[in-house]
C-alpha cells in the first residue's frame, strides 16, 4: 500500500529526523536521489550524462538547495549544468557553491528562455511543498518555455504551482514529466487535477519517521486487494456467500439493471436478486438471476442492496431500500431521490458512488468546484450524510464515514468514461458488500477491480460498459495471483 501524508506531518517528521543526523545530511540524502532519477532521464533523452545539458530552475527554499546539489552531481558526471536562479539574492549558498565547484553555472534571467529550450533536462525546484496559489509571476515565463521545450522535466518533491495538501491547482504551474519525492508521497501527487502535473512519481526514501497512522492517503496495489477479495470456503453455499440486491433500472432505462446486475454477478456475492421493471431484460442476459416483482421488502433476504442506477423517478423504492437493515449502496437516480434525513438516520453501512456533477448536486455547488478539490468534497460528503462516499472521475477517491485515510484508486483508463460504466462499479462493490466487506473496502476494492477491468477490455480502444463487466473476471484473477505468488 502507498500512503501519502499532510506537509505538516512531513515537515515534522524532517525536523525530527535532522535532529538526529549531521547538518545537511538529509539534503544530500535527497539530492543523491534526485541527481541519479535525472541521471537516467538524461540516459534515455540524450543517451548518456556526459555532455547532456541541463537546466535547474532554482527558488529560495529547501526544493531550490536539492536541485543544486543534484545539478553538482550531474556535473561532476560530466553534464552541462546551469542554474537560473529566480531570486538570486536568496539562493542556497552551500548547493550554488557546490554547483560551481563542480564546474556549473549560474545564468541571469536574460537567455533563460533560450537555454531551457536548448536543454534536456529542466528539473524544476522553484517552489517547494509549502508554496500555496500557483507560481509566481516571475515563475511563470520559465515553466512556460520548459513546457514549450523538447526537454525532459524533473520536478523536486512536487510540481511547483500545485497544493501537495489537496491536489488543487490554483494558476500556473510546472507540467512534470517525472517528480522524484522525498520520504512519502504526498496528497497532491495521488490526486487530480495536480496528479496529472505531476507525471510519473518516484519515491526517495530519505529515513522519515512516518507512523502510518498519520497518513492522509491510501492507495491499495494488488497485494492489498487480494486480501481482501471474499474465497468461498469448502462449506459454502450461495446464501453463506451472500446475496446482493438490485433495485435498479426502469422503462426508459432497463440497460442500467442489465450492466449493474453484470457487475455484481461477478463481485463475490453468492447470488443476485433483481427488483424493478427490467426483469425480462436482465433474466434474458443473465438467466442465474433471482427476480422479483414485489417490491425490495418482499424480494427476499439480501445482505446488502444497489438501489438507484436507471431508477427515473422511482423515489419509493428508493426510500423503502433506505428503511432495510443492511448495508446499501446508492448511486445515480438514488443519490437524487435519497431522503438526506433518511441516509443520516441509518445504522447499517451506507456507501454513495456519486461522479463529480452528482457530487456538486449534493453539496449545492458548481461541478467545477468539486473537480478542482476532490479530496475535501469527498470529505464534506462523508461527513453530511454520515456514509463512505465514492467519488467518481479521474481520480476515484473513497472517504471513509468515520474519517481516517482517505482511499484513492490507482487503477483505471480513460476509456472508462463511457455510458454504463458507473452501473457496472455499482454492482460489483455491492456484490463485495453482501459478501461482508466494509463500505470502505467494497468502495475501494471495487474501484481497484473496476479500473483494472477497463483497462483489460480496452487495451487502448473503445470499449463498452458491458465489456467492462465481462473483464472483472480477469481483474480478480490478475490480482489474486499475486497473493499466490503466480
Amino acid at each position: 500500500m502507498r500512503t501519502a501524508y499532510s506537509v505538516e506531518t512531513v515537515r515534522n517528521a524532517e525536523r525530527e529526523l535532522m535532529a538526529r543526523l549531521p547538518e545537511g545530511a538529509l539534503m544530500q540524502r535527497a539530492a543523491a536521489g534526485l541527481a541519479a532519477a535525472c541521471a537516467q532521464v538524461l540516459g534515455r533523452v540524450a543517451g548518456r550524462v556526459y555532455g547532456g545539458r541541463v537546466v535547474l530552475l532554482v527558488g529560495s527554499g529547501d526544493n531550490g538547495g536539492d536541485a543544486l546539489y543534484a545539478g553538482a552531481r550531474l556535473a561532476r558526471r560530466g553534464a552541462g549544468v546551469t542554474a537560473l536562479p529566480l531570486s538570486p539574492d536568496r539562493v542556497h549558498g552551500a548547493g550554488l557553491a557546490a554547483l560551481r565547484r563542480a564546474g556549473g553555472r549560474v545564468a541571469g534571467r536574460d537567455g533563460a528562455r533560450e537555454l531551457i529550450e536548448r536543454a534536456d533536462l529542466v528539473v524544476d525546484g522553484i517552489v517547494g511543498i509549502g508554496g500555496k496559489g500557483g507560481l509566481r509571476e516571475e515563475a511563470v515565463p520559465l515553466a512556460q518555455a520548459a513546457a514549450r521545450s523538447r526537454a525532459s522535466v524533473v520536478a523536486v518533491d512536487l510540481p511547483s504551482g500545485v497544493d501537495a495538501d489537496t491536489g488543487q491547482v490554483h494558476g500556473a504551474a510546472v507540467r512534470a514529466d517525472l517528480t522524484v519525492t522525498f520520504g512519502a508521497h504526498k496528497p497532491g501527487l495521488l490526486i487530480d487535477p495536480a496528479r496529472e502535473y505531476a507525471g510519473s512519481v518516484r519515491l526517495v526514501d530519505i529515513g522519515l519517521p512516518l507512523p502510518d497512522e498519520a497518513a492522509e492517503l491510501e492507495a491499495l496495489q494488488h497485494a492489498d486487494v487480494a486480501r481482501l477479495l471474499p474465497v468461498p470456503g469448502v462449506e459454502s453455499d450461495k446464501y453463506r456467500r451472500g446475496v446482493v440486491g438490485i433495485a435498479a433500472g426502469s422503462a426508459r432505462y432497463p440497460g442500467a439493471a442489465v450492466l449493474a446486475v453484470a457487475g455484481a454477478l461477478r463481485g463475490g456475492a453468492g447470488a443476485v436478486r433483481y427488483v424493478g421493471p427490467a426483469g425480462d431484460a436482465v433474466i434474458a442476459r443473465y438467466p442465474e438471476t433471482l427476480v422479483s416483482d414485489r417490491g425490495p421488502g418482499r424480494a427476499g433476504r439480501v445482505q446488502a442492496w444497489v438501489v438507484g442506477p436507471g431508477a427515473g423517478d422511482d423515489a419509493g423504492t428508493v426510500a423503502e431500500v433506505l428503511a432495510a437493515e443492511v448495508p446499501v449502496l446508492i448511486d445515480a437516480d438514488g443519490l437524487r431521490l435519497a431522503d438526506a434525513a433518511a441516509v443520516r438516520a441509518r445504522t447499517a453501512p451506507t456507501l454513495m458512488t456519486p461522479h463529480a456533477g452528482e457530487a456538486a448536486a449534493l453539496l449545492g455547488v458548481g461541478r467545477e468546484e468539486v473537480e478542482g478539490a476532490r479530496l475535501a468534497s469527498a470529505r464534506e460528503l462523508a461527513g453530511r450524510y454520515g456514509a463512505t462516499v465514492l467519488l467518481k472521475g479521474s481520480t476515484t477517491v473513497v472517504a471513509g464515514a468515520e474519517g481516517g485515510p482517505v482511499r484513492v484508486n490507482s487503477t483505471g483508463t480513460s476509456w472508462l468514461a463511457t455510458a454504463g460504466s458507473g452501473d457496472v462499479l455499482s454492482g460489483l462493490a455491492g456484490s463485495l458488500l453482501a459478501a461482508g466487506l466494509s463500505a470502505r473496502d467494497a468502495g475501494s476494492a471495487g474501484a481497484y477491480l473496476h479500473g483494472l477491468a477497463g483497462r483489460f477490455a480496452a487495451q487502448g480502444a473503445p470499449v463498452g460498459a458491458h465489456e467492462v463487466a465481462e473483464a472483472v473476471g480477469r481483474a480478480w484473477r490478475d490480482v489474486r495471483a499475486v497473493e499466490r505468488g503466480v
